[in-house]
């Protein structure tokens, strides 16, 4: 049986003005505001949302009670932040009832790092800096003791809405440096290491016949559910660098072997589904694809169902849901889709203008809580201000 309301919902906006309130990023790869027990969500609180965030102007990160009215409770601050992707919040898979990763920067040097901080003892645990590179965490392996880590200065300068404005990068005027791309952090021990170079993905994109590389970034650093590989972007060409404008896909074993470059294209922000399967959008249609064999192996509901899926896509942890936002005249609904029968609903549209491009852009992210019964996303109110919204399923 499939169609449409076999199951009940409601919508609770759970903060409010006039500060705004919101996540970030978007609710794929592990990334849940909900604490294991589910008593608690991250959350960033901003008073501006009209210009990119500086060094000296932070956001507060705050801890929201559920069980206590949805109280708002201020613990810490980051100047590592911008509206699109928030400050990359990660519960730690290793103790993910009381400790979360999220980005800083320092306000003297400029440099950013990550920060492990533990809501138990109120403080910072560990401050994952180095001497030689200043990069902080773009995605936490799914099954714990790692992190990948990207140079956010440098995705400022070459793609102001994804990094940190006016941040220390110690790559500028290199185009594929040898010593930056993606890193791969022990999360116990602090070691890192580079696995995969700028160096290295240029020399990949010429031998598949890219006859000019521009300067390159990364986006998406995404860990699928068994830890063992990493799916990302690099790009060139934004925002007036030079060059031919490039968008590729790769994958890479979370020990930097067997860097592929994936001939397939999916679109929006791509989801791992099982395995090395990856989600996203193609051709209309949401479809799965396996990165190993390079092709669309399935299809999820039809395009009546979810429309335009080359937004924002997220599986619930344990697979049996997906839930997919798309835009229409600056607004956006999201369609919750059971994967076991094919029912599925439809939400209302909620307002995201103005703020739907450029570099202030807030993409309306949908999250999933841990036992797949909520989803948290976040939407432009009547006052103006960003605030967080839960869906509720019956299930």
């Amino acid at each position: 049986m499939s169609g449409q309301n076999l199951f009940g919902y409601k919508i609770e906006q759970i903060t409010f003005g006039p500060s705004h309130h919101f996540f970030g990023y978007i609710g794929h790869a592990g990334t849940i505001p909900w604490n294991q027990s589910g008593r608690y969500i991250l959350a960033l609180r901003t008073r501006f949302q009209d210009h990119m965030p500086e060094a000296g102007e932070p956001a507060d990160i705050v801890l929201i009670d559920t069980v206590n009215d949805y109280s708002v409770e201020k613990i810490e601050e980051t100047c590592g932040w911008n509206p699109q992707q928030g400050t990359m919040f990660y519960w730690n898979p290793d103790a993910a009832d009381t400790q979360f990763f999220f980005n800083d920067r320092d306000r003297k040097t400029n440099r950013i790092f990550t920060v492990l901080y533990d809501i138990e003892k109120r403080t910072r645990v560990t401050e994952y800096r180095y001497d030689d590179v200043a990069f902080a965490n773009g995605g936490v392996s799914q099954t714990g003791g790692w992190f990948a880590g990207i140079n956010y200065a440098r995705m400022a300068r070459l793609r102001l809405v994804t990094g940190y404005k006016g941040s220390n990068d110690w790559t500028e005027g290199v185009d594929h440096p040898e010593d930056d791309g993606i890193f791969r952090v022990n999360i116990a021990s602090g070691e890192k290491e580079l696995i995969v170079s700028f160096a290295r993905m240029r020399d990949a994109l010429v031998g598949d016949g890219q006859l000019e590389v521009g300067a390159l970034f990364i986006n998406h650093t995404l860990w699928n559910r068994d830890g063992d590989r990493i799916y990302f972007y690099a790009r060139a060409g934004w925002e007036g660098h030079g060059g031919e404008r490039i968008n590729q896909p790769f994958t890479v074993q979370s020990d930097g072997r067997d860097l592929t470059l994936q001939k397939g294209f999916i679109g929006g922000h791509p989801e791992w589904e099982m395995g090395h399967r990856a989600i996203g959008g193609q051709d209309d249609r949401l479809v799965i694809y396996d990165t190993d064999l390079q092709e669309v192996v399935d299809q999820i509901a039809e395009p009546t169902i979810i429309e335009k899926p080359g937004g924002d896509s997220s599986l619930s942890p344990d697979g049996s849901w997906i839930v997919t936002g798309y835009g229409k005249e600056g607004h956006n609904m999201w369609v919750v889709y059971r994967r076991t029968d094919g029912a599925w609903i439809r939400t209302a549209p909620y307002d995201q203008r103005p703020y739907v491009s450029g570099d202030l852009r807030s993409d309306p992210s949908p999250l999933w809580n841990r036992d797949g019964s909520k989803i948290l996303f976040p939407s432009l109110t009547e006052d103006g201000s960003r605030q967080l919204h839960i869906i509720h399923l019956d299930v």
